[in-house]
């Protein structure tokens, strides 16, 4: 049966979900500015190009999960810091969309 099943994903579907992007973005501006950590200086800390990171701040890209480690350390947060904030935030943007 399992011979039958078509690997990967589904012909146009994407990974990519805006509203979770620009939300984990925001989270990451917050945390930064909350330290008073500039852009360049966080990249640089995490090891990440700063364009990539404004990309990532901005909700153009999604980071994989050796990234949000590494922006999590240069955060001076745990990861799970970062994803519960995160949460938290995209949380309150889904009810604020329902009301």
């Amino acid at each position: 049966m399992s011979a039958n099943l078509p690997r990967g994903r589904p012909q146009g579907s994407t990974t990519f979900d805006p509203a979770v992007a620009s939300t984990f973005g925001k989270t990451v501006v917050e945390l930064r500015t909350a330290i008073g950590m500039s852009q360049l200086a966080l990249a640089m800390e995490a090891s990440i190009e700063r364009a990539h990171m404004g990309r990532i701040e901005r909700g153009e890209r999604v980071p994989n999960l050796v990234l949000i480690i590494k922006i999590a350390n240069a955060l001076r947060c745990s990861t799970a810091e970062l994803i519960a904030k995160f949460e938290q935030r995209l949380s309150s943007t889904d009810s604020d969309s329902r009301a």
